[in-house]
């Protein structure tokens, strides 16, 4: 048997991290037993069916490393239109399913309440199909249904607490349940590897598959991404568009490294492992059962040892959109002609361990590229205490004086400014950090003055010290 799995996203207009982790568990199972890794688009609902979220979903798997042409798909669930139908008319016609005209007032009036499922009013009255009518399916009374998950082992369902679930509308357009068996029956599907959100429908998805004559998958319900509260995480309150933190600059290398961790871990005492580890050591049935913390602060710190484990030259290049300006964020605040390669490349392995996200890289370095540092008023305030102005004149007498404008020379002579003012050099510097790059932390400054140069750097402190009294 040829395993063929799927990963089945709506078209949202973003691509939920919980997706993108079932993607990649998918894509894993997948080339792990020389299987075929299936992408359908759900796109039935005509208000999430724009070509542009069907894109930004083929983008996001590709920026993770599900490369376009390296899968069976796009398939459609629109075009199976003619399948969802005819297969609710097959459940119909073999008397495992029935029309019911009940609303749901007329359902709670019988019940007495609005929480007990359906009462099953309709099973007998022999009704065909009519406006306003929905196709419900016969779930047998006895019994029970079991679900072979290679996680949760074996979850049972007493057939008898199962209603008996709509199946198709009063329009006769097929809802989710039918839809969904449909189309993995229809591709082949072997295995479905999903959220546990999901595990409640799947003695409803079982029956029909069995009621349409046909073995159901294996299935694989991976625990729910959830936030610091533990609640589940939910694109109305919480971070979890994918695109957004490609966007801040996280390497897709960092990225997939943390999502396959929510819920599973390699071996050893290690996290931060090479993908060819991950695809090798992964095991669906070694996938915890417990709730998965997506941990924004914990990821940020992956994403970081991943910026530093870049070859220099790698760093840069990675850093050109944010530089340049095309990167899907704002512009960098200086004009693309203002950007010195040089001077980048000057400070790149600096500025590299010290950043988390590549966007970072901008306020690291913007006082290279404009004309005047953008000054932090509260830096100013904190630095600029009584006696800054006298240490940046003599700041500035003794910058001008040196025969030579590099790191070491610069520090000597701080260094010297200090000790005649009682100063240890953290406290020598402040006020010509401030007034060299705008804020009091970021580069090494003595590296950043070798780089700005004598005369940039002497016009900032002239330009601040103007500023006191």
């Amino acid at each position: 048997m040829t395993v063929r799995v799927r990963f089945a996203p709506s078209p949202t207009g973003m691509f939920h991290v919980g997706g993108a982790r079932s993607a990649l568990q998918n894509w894993i199972y997948a080339k792990q037993h020389e299987g075929v890794f299936v992408l359908r688009i759900e796109d039935t609902d005509a208000a999430r069916n724009k070509p542009e979220w069907t894109e930004g979903i083929l983008t996001a798997l590709e920026w993770i490393g599900i490369a376009r042409g390296s899968y069976e798909g796009p398939h459609f669930q629109s075009a199976n239109a003619g399948e969802h139908r005819a297969a609710a008319e097959r459940l119909h016609a073999g008397g495992r399913a029935y029309y019911c005209d009940c609303t749901r007032d007329q359902v709670q009036a019988r019940t007495g309440s609005q929480y007990q499922g359906y009462d099953g009013f309709c099973r007998d009255r022999g009704l065909g199909p009519g406006e306003g009518r929905a196709l419900r399916f016969r779930t047998p009374d006895e019994g029970e249904t079991v679900v072979v998950d290679l996680i949760r082992g074996e979850p049972t369902f007493e057939n008898k607490l199962i209603e008996d679930f709509v199946i198709a509308r009063g329009d006769g357009s097929p809802v989710f349940l039918l839809a969904n068996v449909v189309d993995d029956l229809t591709m082949g599907i072997t295995h479905v590897i999903r959220a546990e959100e999901h595990l409640p429908n799947t003695p409803k998805q079982q029956l029909l598959w069995e009621a349409l004559g046909a073995t159901p998958p294996i299935w694989a319900h991976v625990p729910v991404v959830v936030n610091e509260k533990r609640q589940k995480l939910s694109k109305r309150r919480d971070k979890v568009a994918l695109e957004a933190y490609r966007d801040e600059g996280y390497l897709p290398d960092a990225m997939r490294n943390y999502l396959m961790l929510l819920g599973w871990a390699p071996s050893g005492d290690r996290e931060i492992v090479p993908w060819s580890v991950i695809e090798s050591e992964f095991r669906l049935e070694e996938v915890n059962l417990s709730p998965a913390f997506f941990d924004e602060k914990k990821l940020r710190a992956f994403n970081g040892e991943y910026i530093r484990a870049l070859p220099v030259e790698q760093f840069i290049e990675e850093c050109r959109p944010w530089l340049t300006g095309t990167a899907t964020i704002p512009p960098p605040p200086w004009q693309p002609e203002e950007f010195d390669e040089a001077a980048f490349n000057a400070v790149a392995e600096l500025a590299q361990t010290r950043i988390a996200v590549l966007s970072e890289i901008v306020p690291n370095v913007d006082f290279l590229f404009l004309a005047d540092p953008l000054i932090d008023e509260g830096a100013w305030a904190k630095a600029m205490k009584p006696g800054a102005a006298e240490l940046l004149d003599a700041a500035v007498v003794a910058f001008e004086a040196l025969p030579q404008w590099d790191a070491e020379s610069l520090k000597a002579a701080l260094e010297q400014v200090g000790t005649e003012r009682g100063l240890k050099l953290g406290k020598a510097q402040a006020p010509v950090r401030v007034a060299v790059t705008g804020r009091t932390v970021g580069l090494p400054l003595f590296e950043s003055m070798e780089v700005l140069g004598r005369e940039r750097t002497l016009t900032r402190l002239r330009a601040a010290r103007l500023r006191l009294p």
